[in-house]
């Protein structure tokens, strides 16, 4: 049977449900109180929904994928290596974007385009509906090949701007609306993702370029550091490359624990932590999936074309 629910009633059906304790049970895939999320599987190339209590419920192939969202009508956009799409819960294909280029970050706008950001091309476009470019900016000379490291997430902020992780300068730079650069937040280890916070502030996940530690931060505008979290925080639990990243209303954040380079199965894929650094939740399933590379949970209500989710 085709599973056919919407966003909200996923919501509604999977919230309640609480995580396996790791109690007595050595081989728990969670523990504390879980959430129901859609994630991305890079190395199995899929997207993925999973049930607060752990259960795949519904997959798409989706190469090298690191960014997706659930959108309001309940379909889910994400990048696929070199694409982008959405695709409704039949599985039918509804939006389509392919390039040349490695593609590693998308964001529907509220005006109904798509946002994305392509690698190697160091373009920033946004496309309508009908696939078709109505606008680019171009961050590197048009024909020069930026490489695979040059942008992986990428956001259109509320007023304009755009903010982007250049994972292989080790920076998250922050442009103008037509693409100058403005602030420049350095992000040892490379930075996968970055959120704009509703206070200013950019929350930023790190990998392990340069043999630094895989680390979570915030920074204000300023660029200093006001929180971090790093594994000497999180006894037991061990951080190989930091990617996805939600922070909740609550406070809390979740972040999503990269297990790429030769370390599949040696740490929780999810991982939530309060603002004081206690863990309330982790999610290892090492048979279903490989890695995580992003994740929005679908118990936090918000519109993301209105950036009403922080993801």
């Amino acid at each position: 049977m085709k599973i056919l629910l919407t966003g909200l009633f996923l919501t509604a059906l999977f919230t309640s449900a609480f995580a396996q304790s790791d109690k007595g049970n050595a081989d728990a895939i969670q523990t504390g109180v879980s959430h129901p999320f859609v994630c991305c599987d890079y190395s199995s190339g899929k997207v993925l929904i999973v049930s607060a209590d752990g259960k795949v419920q519904w997959e798409y192939p989706a190469p090298n994928c690191n960014d997706l969202w659930v959108l309001p009508n309940g379909n889910l956009l994400f990048v696929t290596g070199h694409g982008v799409k959405e695709v409704n819960r039949a599985k039918d294909v509804v939006f389509s974007y392919q390039s040349e280029s490695e593609i590693y970050a998308c964001q529907r706008l509220e005006n109904g385009n798509t946002f994305i950001a392509e690698c190697n091309a160091g373009r920033l476009l946004e496309v309508d509906p009908k696939g078709e470019i109505v606008k680019q900016i171009h961050l590197l000379p048009v024909g020069k090949d930026g490489g695979h490291s040059f942008i992986r997430n990428a956001r259109k902020l509320s007023n304009g701007h755009y903010l982007v992780t250049h994972y292989g300068e080790a920076v998250v730079r922050e442009y103008d609306a037509e693409g100058d650069p403005l602030v420049d937040f350095l992000a040892p280890g490379g930075p996968h993702s970055a959120i704009r916070l509703p206070n200013g502030n950019t929350l930023i996940a790190c990998g392990d370029s340069g043999n630094e530690p895989a680390h979570v931060f915030e920074c204000d505008p300023q660029g200093k550091t006001v929180w971090q979290v790093t594994s000497e925080d999180l006894p037991g639990i061990k951080l190989a490359f930091m990617s996805g990243l939600q922070r909740l209303p609550s406070g809390n954040t979740v972040m999503t624990n990269w297990l790429g380079h030769g370390r599949f199965g040696s740490a929780p894929h999810v991982i939530e932590v309060t603002p004081q650094k206690k863990v309330v939740w982790t999610f290892a399933d090492h048979k279903a999936i490989k890695t995580i590379s992003t994740i929005q949970l679908l118990d936090v209500p918000g519109d993301v074309t209105k950036g009403e989710i922080l993801h």
